[in-house]
């Protein structure tokens, strides 16, 4: 693995909704559900992406959001743009396992589920127009915050109840930081092991800069999928993050720098 891009072509776009887009390139990568890439675009920038398709086809599924994605957006089939990776630690793969995704985090849980026997899922977004991954996924248990489709609530609605009948082993979750805490606190509360994927800032992707430090765990390093011994000690899981600056905000004021 090189720390420097290689230069790859975009050979395949697919539009999941509105707002989000997978990109797949004519590079095969081989990586552990859960690892990320580094996405270069020349004289602009260079973000994280998890890997949403492993294996015969190589892509990142991406939110239109800031300037990054924006751009990226622009781009076509046959444009090229720089990637390096993977990098990270991945999931533990274990039995008789429950994956809750919400939004976007259906991405890096994507080659888990494809990974796992058996899995349930619970899919959520906020409407039906912003569900990724529902046909991919078929056998999910799909919620809606507004019920447009599926069940309405949700996803940490639907865990409770799924926990009341079904043993599970381990929970699997990705998705808006405040659903994942409430999803820990579940794990919590039934005794259960909880691997969550968390999101941070990262300029290097491989441990150097300590940008995307919580709590003296480094997102890119030690994540950015993290276990229940460790959630435990980040106090900052749930509260906070820090900008490109490196001052430190709540996690709502860095989802709102993000998407600038």
């Amino acid at each position: 693995m090189s720390e420097l891009p290689e230069i790859v072509k975009i050979i395949k776009i697919t539009q999941e909704n509105p707002c989000v887009k997978t990109f797949f390139f004519d590079k095969r990568i081989q990586a552990k559900p859960g690892q990320f890439v580094m996405a270069w675009i020349p004289g602009l920038d260079e973000k994280p992406f998890s890997l949403s398709y492993v294996g015969k086809e190589t892509g990142i599924t991406v939110e239109e959001k800031g300037k990054f994605t924006k751009r990226l957006f622009q781009m076509k089939e046959g444009d090229k743009i720089g990637i390096r990776g993977p990098y990270g630690n991945s999931f533990g793969l274990k039995a008789n396992a429950c994956v809750v995704a919400g939004g976007c985090g259906i991405a890096p849980l994507s080659t888990l589920i494809e990974n796992l026997k058996n899995p349930f899922v619970i899919l959520g977004a906020r409407s039906k127009d912003r569900l990724i991954f529902e046909k991919r996924f078929p056998n999910a248990k799909i919620t809606t915050d507004d019920g447009s489709f599926g069940e309405k609530g949700f996803v940490t609605d639907v865990l409770k109840n799924v926990l009341r009948d079904r043993k599970s082993e381990v929970i699997y979750t990705c998705g808006p930081e405040v659903m994942m805490k409430k999803v820990f606190e579940i794990c919590e509360s039934h005794k259960i092991g909880c691997q969550a994927s968390l999101e941070r800032y990262m300029k290097c992707g491989f441990g150097v800069c300590g940008q995307c430090e919580v709590n003296g765990f480094r997102v890119c390093k030690e994540g950015p999928v993290f276990s229940s011994e460790s959630l435990r000690e980040m106090k900052g899981f749930g509260g906070f993050a820090r900008l490109k600056s490196g001052e430190r905000v709540s996690v709502s004021e860095y989802i709102q720098w993000r998407c600038a």
